[in-house]
């Protein structure tokens, strides 16, 4: 959250100061429950310090597969939670930088820095921790064209200019590179009241994303096509906020984009089959692009366009088959999943979801 908002302040006071722990949360927007985490990130966490774990506040599990060898950014990386799971991913030929803008967090990423890269037996460390903000990551010398993937958990909704925040991202994404992040959303624009209310805002609710404002917000960016990966409806379990919000619907989403030239706004039909060889750790028997893309390994599927250049022009291409270029035209592609094909325009998705 670039410059000093009295919400930019309220936030790092509130992240920095005031909680000290999951417990003093007033709702639980931005508690992850294990449900949604994988059972390999899961056992990852074991080996990380317990304060990294009781100080960390998220919605989700925004860590990507196949992240061996990647140049990782995380923003808003509080504790370094996500930090170190992608570290220990990525490998120790990977990299992953964490970005926030509450000293208090990054001091605790910080410290256990060195205890971290010595229990996953690494001979250097591959993180590293920048103070600064994720609308501004030029400031903090985060180069054009040189991150593999972008992650975030429950914090974009935080930021003061979110457009800003989209451009860079994609700004600072390598050709092919991956956008994978977890955020609150809602089904209406949340009003103004709620919006301007800071502890509202701090507890990720204020800010929370309408999702055709989303959607907007990712074409300028210059990306018209997102996918969901998960989606859980948020229960409020605070009695005072839940009477003073319970008019709008909000979401924990999972999503995911990719850095891709030639992507459409809608999805078309090119007749491309693609087959998942079952080569990704932790993917061996199916592989979930999205809410509606389960691939399962040596099985043909038709595939939009859009979504075949997802699987061939990104770091998953060595794990698929795709059968077929865009040479011949069909028409559309139905690739909506369910609650579209009801026959209800849904606002969570860009044109394949």
């Amino acid at each position: 959250m670039a410059g000093d908002s009295e919400k930019t302040e309220y936030v790092k006071n509130y992240y920095g100061k005031e909680l000290q722990g999951l417990h003093d949360l007033k709702t639980d927007a931005c508690c992850c429950s294990d449900e949604l985490c994988d059972p390999a990130i899961r056992e990852i966490e074991k080996e990380l310090d317990e304060e990294i774990l009781t100080k960390f506040y998220g919605c989700g599990s925004p860590i990507p597969p196949a992240l061996e060898g990647c140049r990782i950014l995380d923003l808003g990386c509080g504790t370094g939670k996500d930090v170190y799971i992608a570290s220990r991913l990525a490998g120790e030929e990977g990299y992953v930088i964490g970005v926030d803008m509450t000293d208090e967090q990054l001091e605790v990423a910080q410290r256990h820095l060195e205890p971290q890269m010595k229990r996953f037996g690494y001979s250097k460390p591959n993180v590293e921790f920048k103070k600064g903000y994720i609308e501004d990551l030029r400031k903090l010398g985060i180069e054009d064209n040189s991150i593999d993937i972008v992650m975030s958990n429950c914090v974009i909704n935080l930021a003061s200019d979110k457009e800003a925040v989209f451009k860079e991202i994609f700004r600072v994404l390598k050709p092919g590179g991956e956008l994978y992040f977890s955020d609150v959303f809602t089904g209406r624009r949340v009003p103004e009241d709620i919006a301007n209310d800071s502890l509202l805002h701090s507890e990720c609710l204020g800010g929370a994303m309408y999702f055709e404002d989303f959607r907007r917000m990712m074409r300028e960016a210059g990306c018209p096509d997102y996918r969901v990966a998960s989606r859980h409806k948020v229960s409020i379990n605070n009695p005072e906020i839940s009477e003073r919000v319970g008019m709008i619907d909000f979401y924990s989403m999972t999503v995911r984009a990719f850095k891709l030239e030639s992507l459409e706004n809608i999805c078309e039909d090119y007749g491309q089959v693609a087959v998942y060889r079952g080569t990704i750790p932790g993917c061996v028997h199916v592989f979930e692009l999205d809410d509606h893309h389960r691939f399962i390994a040596g099985k043909p599927m038709l595939v939009c366009g859009n979504t075949a250049m997802m699987l061939q022009e990104t770091r998953f291409a060595f794990h698929f088959k795709i059968t077929g270029d865009r040479s011949v035209h069909y028409g559309p592609f139905d690739c909506a999943p369910a609650h579209e094909k009801r026959g209800s325009e849904d606002e969570t998705g860009g044109a394949c979801c």
